[in-house]
């Protein structure tokens, strides 16, 4: 068993937001990963999709998934479970931004909009 402490979590940062991974591969040997995003209002996540599934799972603000050519409003307490390869976008309320928390399988990789393998992003390694 491995105990994670909040001041060994490890973040990652981007344009949209901040990514907080709780277990991992690399942090715990966990074979899942697990981690919460804090998006900042009005961010817009870039199109992509991964090759495994993930889940998401909103504990605050509001969000609109573009998932394939379907989109969902989404708020806390909203769950969307989104399937390997179909393209997916996040959009942060412009007012509120979003928290969310979320796993994928363990190696998870990104792949962008033109096709290209983008790899594990650091908060699923």
């Amino acid at each position: 068993m491995s105990v994670i402490r909040d001041a060994d979590s490890r973040r990652s940062e981007t344009p949209s937001g901040v990514m907080t991974t709780f277990a991992s591969p690399t942090q715990g040997g966990a074979s899942r990963s697990l981690w919460r995003v804090d998006a900042k209002p009005g961010a817009a996540g870039p199109l992509h999709d991964f090759d495994n599934e993930q889940v998401w799972s909103w504990i605050s603000g509001a969000a609109t998934v573009e998932l394939g050519e379907e989109r969902f409003a989404v708020g806390a307490g909203d769950t969307v479970v989104m399937p390997a390869h179909v393209a997916r976008r996040v959009l942060a309320d412009p007012d509120a931004g979003y928290t969310a928390v979320v796993t994928a399988a363990a190696g998870a990789r990104a792949i962008s909009a033109d096709g290209a393998d983008l790899g594990t992003p650091p908060w699923i390694a």
